[in-house]
């Protein structure tokens, strides 16, 4: 079962979006090792956000829906073993890297090109100087790569 609590790798994370992407590697890590499966890379996802939510993390209402209201309600023991069992049928490619990486090109593509600048221009503060270098060797190598390849 899921833990309740938050993990201590969300704990040290300041903003709540941050937080909610330490629960969604932690699903992808569950999936990865065969704890259970996932339909596609977007369903682990899914399920990490759920697992924040549940958590308390300030994560925004999924789209097109309402956020939930807490209530005192228990789970149904027997439709959370029934998600369970469904998930360990599923199988684990979805947590593979390159369906996370498919994934990601997939949603980049449908957010527009403003917003791909923009996480851009934020992945490259949050980088550093030593982790620009880093990607500007890469980016080097890559060219020349492409270019002797032609």
């Amino acid at each position: 079962m899921p833990a309740k609590r938050e993990s201590k790798s969300a704990k040290k994370s300041r903003s709540p979006s941050a937080k909610a992407g330490e629960y969604v590697r932690e699903e992808i890590e569950h999936v990865r090792k065969g704890e259970h499966g996932a339909r596609s890379a977007k369903q682990i996802i899914a399920i990490g956000l759920s697992r924040a939510r549940r958590a308390g993390v300030e994560v925004p209402p999924p789209p097109g829906k309402k956020a939930a209201k807490a209530t005192k309600r228990k789970p149904n023991p027997t439709r959370s073993k029934a998600t369970q069992e469904a998930l360990e049928r599923e199988g684990t490619s979805s947590g593979s890297h390159e369906a996370l990486s498919r994934h990601a090109r997939s949603s980049a593509k449908s957010r527009g090109p403003k917003s791909l600048s923009r996480a851009a221009a934020k992945a490259v503060r949050t980088k550093g100087a030593k982790g620009r270098h880093q990607a500007a060797v890469k980016a080097a190598k890559t060219r020349a790569r492409r270019a002797a390849s032609k």
